[in-house]
């Protein structure tokens, strides 16, 4: 079993021109120099080896570094859409890394769902296999009557708007209204399409499927599910990317604190890939694999397909469905603004709330970053008739107020995040469709007497 090594240009498939061509394409070249792409960003084996944004011909640099390397969502001619899915264990995270022929055996019912819903709607995708899940990928042409229609669905927060019209790295671009726009539509349409996935896929699963990383139950192998991640769409599109095919998937050993030093150790090195034809027990050896790597970027592709028609088939499901009616109700109020804070959310009574839920928000660092803390504190102000907006509001302002949280949203945007989350869970439970988390409770109790006291779901 081969190990990390060190990578340059001058070896293993970062040298080959045709693994460099197809990263090229998927970049929306060539050539690189005039690629639709607006940023890349590499990432090395730790936290602090991350670039900022820069411009898609520092690609070759990057490269020569041994950087993984992502490509920015935001384009300059098309709206990117990225369908997230992996598998997650809360108890064991190296499972993914260590038995990838068990896990990815496990998203299968979730990838059978995928492809019938897009087919459906005659989306025809581009399949990427990442280290431990799937990216399906498209793009819609921006002068297309889908973007139009996304762009009029789309609410995009005030503070959100007013970072948008900011210069944004690497070339000092504003991100036009309408895009920002049209991308806040596509989160709708694809919390929309996630809720359909996870109902086509979850009677054919093993363990559960969820829209969020929310702990479930705790079988033999650990707490284990897999995650239909849109979480994306709770953040600027600036600030998002996705992993180029044949880029190092180099998660395992950034994330050794997290996986364990020794899973790091013995993870053989995997590449991102375009799903090749064959079974997938095939397609994880040419992962793993230099030499069948570069074989296969000769004949892959790797540029994103524009399915513009198909998505406006999928917006005019989204528009007819409960979920639509349970966004406008979400959208029905705004936010109290932060002048009245102290005399709104800031004295929220917490003695009304189950003890779970009071937890969280008088410990909001970390607790109200994780999805169960946020499930917890919707499901409690739900109950005593709080708005859903207001909800997130009260989030908001949690994540505003001075809890030691660095400079976190000096970069993300606290009302966009708030606004995300919130509505996920509350379009969930609205359509009948109640997560279900197991999140060790934050006041100490055990899950019996945590459901039993209003913090949980009915066992």
């Amino acid at each position: 079993m081969s190990t990390f090594a060190p990578c340059n240009s001058g070896s293993g498939p970062y040298g080959d021109a045709a693994v460099r061509a197809r990263m090229v394409d998927f970049l929306g070249g060539p050539p690189l120099d005039h690629a639709t792409a607006l940023f890349v960003v590499g990432r090395g084996l730790s936290d602090g080896m991350e670039t900022g944004p820069l411009a898609p011909g520092e690609l070759t640099a990057l490269l020569d570094r041994g950087f993984e390397v992502s490509r920015s969502l935001w384009d300059r001619r098309s709206l990117v859409v990225d369908l997230d899915m992996e598998y997650v264990n809360f108890d064991f995270p190296g499972e993914a890394y260590l038995n990838p022929e068990r896990s990815f055996g496990l998203q299968r019912p979730v990838v059978r769902a995928v492809r019938h819903l897009l087919a459906e709607h005659g989306i025809r995708p581009l399949h990427v296999l990442t280290g431990r899940g799937h990216h399906f990928l498209w793009q819609v042409d921006m002068r297309s009557l889908a973007f139009r229609r996304l762009s009029r669905l789309g609410r995009v927060p005030d503070s959100l708007r007013h970072r948008y019209a900011r210069p944004h790295p690497p070339g000092a671009m504003a991100v036009p209204f309408e895009v920002g726009r049209a991308f806040a539509g596509l989160g709708l349409v694809m919390e929309h399409l996630g809720h359909r996935i996870r109902d086509l896929a979850e009677p054919e699963s093993a363990i559960p499927v969820e829209l969020a990383e929310l702990s479930t139950n705790r079988p033999a192998r650990g707490r284990e599910l897999v995650v239909v991640d849109l979480s994306e769409y709770g953040d600027g599109l600036s600030l998002r990317h996705v992993a180029i095919p044949f880029t190092r998937y180099l998660k395992p050993y950034r994330n050794r604190g997290v996986v364990g030093a020794h899973v790091s150790r013995w993870v053989p090195m995997t590449w991102v890939i375009p799903s090749p034809d064959g079974p997938e027990p095939e397609a994880l050896g040419v992962m793993r694999s230099e030499t069948r790597v570069v074989q296969l970027a000769r004949s892959a592709r790797t540029e994103i397909p524009d399915q513009a028609s198909g998505m406006v088939d999928l917006v005019a499901s989204y528009e007819a469905s409960p979920l639509a009616r349970a966004h406008d109700l979400f959208f029905s109020a705004e936010h109290d603004p932060p002048t009245q804070w102290h005399r709104t959310y800031d004295r929220t009574s917490l003695e009304s709330l189950p003890p779970c839920a009071r937890r969280v928000l008088e410990r909001p660092n970390d607790l109200l970053l994780r999805p169960g803390g946020i499930l917890k504190v919707v499901r409690a102000l739900l109950d005593l008739g709080w708005h859903p907006r207001h909800i997130a509001g009260l989030v908001r302002s949690k994540y505003e107020r001075d809890h030691g949280w660095g400079f976190r949203w000096f970069r993300d945007d606290a009302s966009a995040r708030a606004d995300y989350y919130v509505r996920l869970f509350f379009g969930m439970i609205a359509l009948g469709r109640s997560p279900r988390d197991e999140l060790h409770c934050p006041a100490g109790l055990a899950p019996e007497e945590c459901r039993s006291a209003g913090c949980g779901p009915p066992a």
